[in-house]
């Protein structure tokens, strides 16, 4: 590494390499680091050329660099507004209230079963 980079800039790369674990991004001449595929987009991604191609130029935050190994790790969707979670609003019942809830679905058959038993076993 020519250039000294340091984890939180944000920089413009271009794409030189796609591989199913991430892309690769040239950062200069000599310098190039890897977007993790979890570190595309928020959600999942499936396969990395849905989202970027060779030659794209691309923004994004460096991560972490690893000086002795050579290693710079960058993200894009550092970079991104993060999404509203979608998800379905439940009201929560207590303990208490799903315990009966089963209980009442659970145990009626059983309970009725008792009384004939308790019958049988008296004649």
């Amino acid at each position: 590494m020519t250039k000294q980079y340091e984890a939180g800039e944000v920089l413009t790369g271009k794409v030189t390499g796609i591989q199913p674990y991430g892309a690769f991004v040239a950062l200069d001449d000599e310098t190039q680091g890897l977007v993790h595929i979890s570190e595309i987009t928020y959600g999942y991604v499936k396969d990395v050329h849905d989202f970027l191609s060779v030659g794209q130029e691309v923004q994004v935050k460096v991560m972490e660099v690893d000086e002795a190994a050579g290693k710079i790790s960058l993200s894009i969707r550092a970079l991104q507004e993060r999404p509203p979670v979608m998800r379905k609003e439940v009201p929560k019942k207590s303990l208490q209230a799903r315990v009966q809830e089963r209980d009442a679905e659970g145990f009626n058959s059983l309970k009725d079963k008792l009384q004939d038993w308790i019958r049988q076993s008296g004649q």
